[in-house]
């Protein structure tokens, strides 16, 4: 879909449990940039052309579903975001007590590692093979 709003950006949102804490952690983490905060429910945050929405609690994508179901923060559904040297990185975000789901993984595309955001969110860090 295209149209006259589409400038390449891609958005995903991610239901956090805590607007504030989830915006330091991108923010402090990864360098992406605060786009607007409305806190408590919602900040919205930039890194290249990904807007990764954080939703907190008390925003509108955190009400119930007409069946009674509440969305909810996890899953496996990712982020992937490139890093040219994915061994200094998690050692950067061991160091400063970010948790992982896995240790590092090597495929014929390159190498991985799954962490959580402060939510339960999985942020996948990808190393291409050869950088």
């Amino acid at each position: 879909m295209t149209g006259p709003a589409d400038d390449g950006t891609v958005s995903v949102r991610y239901l956090v449990d805590d607007v504030a804490t989830a915006l330091a952690f991108y923010t402090t983490h990864f360098g992406f940039t605060p786009i607007t905060t409305f806190l408590p429910a919602f900040a919205d945050v930039r890194r290249g052309n990904l807007r990764l929405l954080l939703s907190g609690p008390d925003s509108s994508a955190a009400r119930p579903m007409p069946d009674g179901r509440r969305p909810q923060a996890g899953g496996w559904n990712r982020i992937h975001l490139i890093v040219a040297d994915i061994d200094t990185e998690v050692a950067r975000l061991r160091a400063d007590g970010v948790g992982f789901r896995s240790d590092v993984i090597s495929g014929p595309g390159g190498r991985q590692i799954v962490l959580d955001d402060p939510a339960g969110n999985p942020v996948e860090l990808f190393e291409p093979a050869g950088s």
